[in-house]
């Protein structure tokens, strides 16, 4: 009876030294984000479930928007309204550039006449007078085409300012139609990040409002211990450096991974009541975050972990 006592012990012992003291302890915790509503209204859909896997730009819910459609159809047909007393500035400049056109012509023909009348009056076949004449006509013509000229020029700049006043009246229209266009994206619910859905706070059929939760979501293929250490362990730790972690698995055994020192606190605090003895709870320790993939999901948020560095 002795001898089988003292064989049990001695296996006890074995165990106990065959598994490794850990350096630090700490739990796993992930980026959590809560997704909020960009717009009021009712929530038309919201396709998702606690535990569901979502990727990021997917689309997983709609607020009714009808309100700010009527709305932008409103600002549209109040667009073309205005844009409706525009002046048709080229048919009305157009008619200008007739005259100025046919004056030219007018111009050109008496040219050539006075040409002419030039060389009859050197051969005696002309008088004086028909080149006044000619030379008057030309006169009246040039004055003809500086007024008109000057018309096309002053009804231009009136048709330009009126066109002005209306585009000043169309543009806050535009920017209006713009917000609105920007509050008809927002109520379609795109989810921001690939993670998992923890916590679900909103159905479909429900009133929303901008700023309300509608769902928690984490990424949990990689999550991230926090665990501590003390000063006198300190040395030991660098970041990039690859540690080993323990889980506690099923049957009461330890499941092995590893992970990466993503970051050491630089200042010393109290050991968090969560870790380990009233003892150790007075010591000072310094936080550490490592990284540790979880490509299969078996670690959770909040579960408790061994460290070896």
């Amino acid at each position: 009876m002795k001898y089988a006592s003292l064989i049990l012990l001695t296996f006890v012992l074995a165990c106990q030294q065959s598994a490794p003291k850990a350096d630090a302890y700490g739990n796993f915790e992930a980026e959590e984000r809560i997704i909020s509503a960009e717009a009021n209204g009712k929530i038309l859909t919201l396709t998702l479930e606690e535990g569901q896997d979502l990727a990021s730009g997917q689309l997983v819910g709609a607020i009714d928007s009808v309100q700010i459609a009527l709305k932008r159809e409103q600002l549209m047909a109040s667009i073309k309204a205005v844009t409706a007393k525009s002046p048709a500035i080229g048919a009305q400049l157009a008619v200008y550039e007739k005259q100025i056109a046919a004056i030219r012509q007018q111009l050109a023909t008496l040219d050539r006449e006075k040409r002419r009348v030039e060389n009859l009056l050197k051969s005696d076949a002309a008088t004086t007078k028909q080149l006044d004449d000619i030379q008057a006509q030309i006169d009246a013509a040039q004055r003809q085409l500086e007024v008109v000229g000057e018309q096309r020029s002053a009804s231009d700049a009136s048709l330009g300012v009126q066109k002005s006043g209306l585009l000043a009246e169309v543009l806050p229209l535009q920017k209006q139609i713009a917000q609105l266009d920007d509050q008809l994206v927002k109520c379609r619910i795109s989810n921001p990040m690939k993670g998992t859905v923890l916590v679900k706070y909103a159905d479909p059929g429900e009133v929303t409002a901008f700023g309300k939760p509608l769902y928690k979501i984490a990424d949990m293929q990689t999550l991230t211990l926090r665990a501590y250490v003390a000063g006198n362990q300190l040395s030991q730790v660098k970041t990039g450096q690859e540690v080993k972690i323990r889980v506690d698995a099923p049957e009461g055994g330890t499941k092995e991974t590893t992970g990466k020192v993503r970051w050491i606190s630089p200042k010393a605090e109290f050991t968090p009541k969560v870790v380990q003895t009233k003892e150790e709870r007075v010591n000072l320790v310094y936080a550490v975050k490592i990284e540790v993939p979880n490509p299969e999901g078996l670690l959770k948020i909040g579960m408790p972990a061994e460290v070896n560095f």
